[in-house]
């Protein structure tokens, strides 16, 4: 058994990428790898095949070695609700809401659960691929640290080091991180690899040769920036666009500050007849064919936001002159009269009035819905896989109206009489290319072009393996995975 672990310079280096990649080149020679994340903080969570919840960064890397997500691939998962608070989720589930404080104590508890998770995966996998979390040289959260050199420490497994050129201070950040590290620690990295370069690599030799003159470390390669390349980002946004057909859908979806699983609108921003906007505070909302509201951790203070940023008024224009309203999740729960959090789960005890738009009232409640789903959209019976990641529980008329009939004989969601607006629990909606294009459609788009988002999905994966055998020493990597 072997386990390697990529950490970073600093956040968004390449680690999510570079294990994706090393899974999918591992696997490529014939042997099976598992990814593996001890703490990650993200909003975006996937529902893994043991009914648990772990970042969707995981559930990539776990497409990228052939396998289904399972909660020990993250034993840790903390979901922000507020700037000093999250949502604590050990092996899958939702233990207990923590300020910064209290979790930075919980961390030992939190590193029995690392450590049985990964026990459990090293037992029936010859690999282990390990993405850290930021970065290793952070100072003020190196005591008790699980996510970094801490666990490595522990396990006594060797470390590669990646640093984001395309940020300018590439030397700067690896020295500076590796003269952090104590001596230990620094013996573990063995090589550095360097991301996102764009230019002629002759000019970037002399670099390289100082680097390894200067810490005795090698550079096992450098990765070239991939403009046009796609995977489902841990926690940021991702702004870039696809190229665009003439004509288009313009689709808006408000950018909430607790915004989950945004992921949901990576097959639409890589659609090429939908022009997907990202609107932020301060900004209005602009003219659209349909605007999403989506998931979010803390729907009542998001909702607060809506108004407070003039959202409300601009989506009832828009619905008076004839627009699509569509709710994820969170959006959804927003779409009805009230959400009420008696227990504060999401924040301070109490309720909220919603937009009023659909005939339904939601109620948080302790025990989360976690589940991954099929089955038909109420527009043209469209076929749809999806999950379900939600702690509310939605009541009321409208739900008799539903916008999904799931192949275990639930209802989910509501539509409005007048075919408006469009609500559901379920994530995912847009990755199933019959639903998707049902969607499209129901939004105004007359001709939709089919697009297979899981099929980009699996050739980027396949293009990132390429660029592993092409720009890294394969040999060293063969080495360090015991292959």
């Amino acid at each position: 058994m072997t386990t390697l672990m990529v950490q970073g310079t600093t956040s968004d280096a390449g680690k999510s990428t570079l294990v994706t990649a090393l899974c999918r080149w591992v696997t490529r020679q014939g042997v099976s790898v598992v990814p593996f994340k001890p703490q990650n903080m993200a909003l975006n969570s996937a529902v893994t095949a043991d009914g648990g919840e772990i970042g969707r960064a995981q559930a990539v890397q776990a497409q990228a070695c052939g396998l289904e997500p399972h909660t020990d691939m993250n034993p840790v998962l903390l979901k922000p609700n507020s700037d000093t608070g999250a949502q604590v989720i050990i092996h899958g589930r939702a233990v207990t809401t923590m300020n910064a404080v209290a979790y930075h104590d919980y961390k030992a508890i939190a590193m029995q659960a690392v450590l049985a998770s990964h026990a459990r995966l090293s037992a029936t996998y010859p690999v282990v691929m390990v993405e850290g979390a930021g970065s290793p040289a952070e100072i003020n959260l190196r005591a008790g640290d699980i996510a970094n050199m801490g666990f490595a420490e522990a396990v006594d497994c060797p470390v590669l080091l990646i640093a984001d050129i395309n940020r300018g201070g590439v030397f700067a950040h690896l020295v500076g991180t590796l003269e952090l590290l104590s001596s230990s620690e620094q013996a573990r990295v063995k090589g550095f690899i360097i991301n996102r370069f764009r230019g002629d690599i002759a000019l970037l030799q002399p670099g390289l040769d100082w680097l390894e003159a200067r810490t005795g470390k090698p550079v096992i390669g450098v990765l070239p920036y991939v403009m046009d390349l796609h995977l489902e980002a841990e926690d940021g946004l991702d702004r870039r666009q696809a190229d665009k057909a003439e004509q288009v859908l313009k689709v808006v979806v408000p950018v909430l500050p607790r915004i989950s699983n945004h992921t949901d609108f990576d097959p639409l921003r890589l659609h090429p007849q939908v022009d997907l906007q990202f609107i932020g505070p301060g900004h209005a909302i602009p003219p659209a064919d349909l605007i999403i509201l989506p998931g979010s951790k803390s729907v009542r203070s998001d909702l607060a936001f809506l108004r407070a940023n003039g959202w409300e008024t601009a989506i009832h224009r828009h619905l008076r002159y004839g627009g699509k309203l569509m709710g994820i999740c969170g959006g959804l729960q927003m779409l009805g009269h009230h959400v009420h959090d008696p227990l504060g789960l999401e924040g301070a005890a109490g309720s909220s009035a919603g937009l009023g738009l659909l005939d339904f009232e939601t109620t948080l409640e302790r025990e989360k819905q976690l589940r991954n789903v099929h089955g038909r959209l109420t527009l043209e019976n469209a076929a749809i896989s999806g999950y379900e990641i939600h702690a509310g529980v939605t009541v009321g008329p409208a739900l008799e109206n539903a916008a999904v009939h799931l192949d275990d004989g639930r209802c989910d969601g509501a539509q409005s009489l007048d075919g408006q607006v469009f609500g559901t629990y379920l994530h995912g909606l847009f990755e199933s290319p019959a639903a998707s294009s049902a969607l499209l459609r129901w939004a105004g788009l007359e001709d939709v072009q089919a697009v297979d988002y899981h099929g980009l999905r699996e050739r980027d994966i396949e293009r990132l393996a390429d660029l592993v055998e092409r720009h890294l020493d394969t040999g060293l990597l063969r080495e360090l995975c015991g292959i």
